[in-house]
């Protein structure tokens, strides 16, 4: 693995792409979902995403050099994160861009209570705080006292963690494996896994569809590369709160295009997560290791 200077405002640059093309992933996927099933849509930005790829893996030694020596880890993991994109698509169709977003952010709670079951490591006061200060910003958003039960927002919450296991694992894939290998089987798997699911709920999109999907392909495929490139800049204390622009964002791309109303509870129930997460950051945490692409 070939070693990067730290350059906070390398991996500032890296993250300004993620948070844009994240943005344009929820957008691309609302539009998308309008006419089309989340198996569709998911397998064809798997395949727009092998073919944007592409290109990058020719540069970087071609296919050969693609090959991993851990390939049920590689399943296991895309398994679990082709079903937490699957009810993340979903959940997009049934709640707010800005409840969306604050209950995915919930994911380093889970990457916390999961590390500490399974990884051994050890629980601070710190962690400890995160995990209530999360679990309250939960709660506050997803108001269960109201006695109305929101499906959006619950598949939200299945997703966010298990985008938490998917993160867990990749952290012992990235020992091993770059960056783009692993994005690269993200792929292989995810259209292997969707495909039969996809034929037989398919219909033909409209232009206007494709479009969307295009961007959704494009966008989905290289908001993943520009993290694992701001990672290799700068620890995740630097570079995870650059992340969390994304709340504001896309409430504020949720009041510009679809009408959405910021409430209230969410609006609080968003700042105790990222407070949460704020103070998860501050614990001591080993320095992953630098990925070469």
């Amino acid at each position: 693995m070939t070693a990067y200077p730290p350059s906070k405002l390398r991996a500032a640059i890296w993250m300004s792409g993620w948070l844009l093309l994240m943005l344009f992933v929820a957008i691309g996927g609302r539009e998308t979902l309008r006419d089309l099933n989340v198996f569709q849509v998911m397998e064809i930005r798997s395949l727009f995403g092998f073919v944007f790829l592409t290109p990058i893996i020719l540069l970087n030694g071609g296919f050969g050099t693609m090959g991993t020596a851990r390939p049920i880890a590689h399943l296991s993991r895309n398994l679990v994160h082709y079903a937490s994109q699957i009810g993340w698509f979903y959940a997009l169709t049934l709640i707010p861009l800005s409840q969306l977003v604050s209950i995915e952010f919930t994911m380093p709670i889970w990457i916390a209570i999961m590390a500490a079951l399974f990884l051994g490591e050890r629980m601070t006061v710190w962690k400890i705080t995160a995990i209530v200060l999360g679990l309250i910003g939960v709660v506050v958003i997803v108001r269960p006292t109201t006695g109305e039960i929101n499906y959006g927002q619950l598949i939200s919450l299945a997703s966010a963690f298990g985008f938490g296991i998917s993160i867990t694992l990749i952290k012992s894939l990235t020992r091993t494996d770059s960056a783009l290998k692993i994005i690269f089987w993200m792929i292989v798997v995810q259209s292997v896994a969707g495909v039969i699911p996809a034929i037989t709920v398919w219909q033909w999109p409209s232009a206007y569809v494709w479009f969307w999907l295009v961007v959704v392909g494009f966008c989905g495929t290289f908001s993943h590369f520009c993290m694992a490139r701001a990672m290799l800049y700068a620890d995740a204390t630097v570079v995870v709160p650059m992340d969390f622009l994304r709340v504001p964002l896309s409430a504020a791309i949720g009041w510009l295009l679809y009408s959405e109303q910021l409430d209230m509870f969410t609006l609080l129930g968003a700042a105790l997560i990222l407070a949460g997460n704020t103070l998860n950051l501050r614990s001591p945490a080993p320095v992953p290791a630098r990925m070469s692409t």
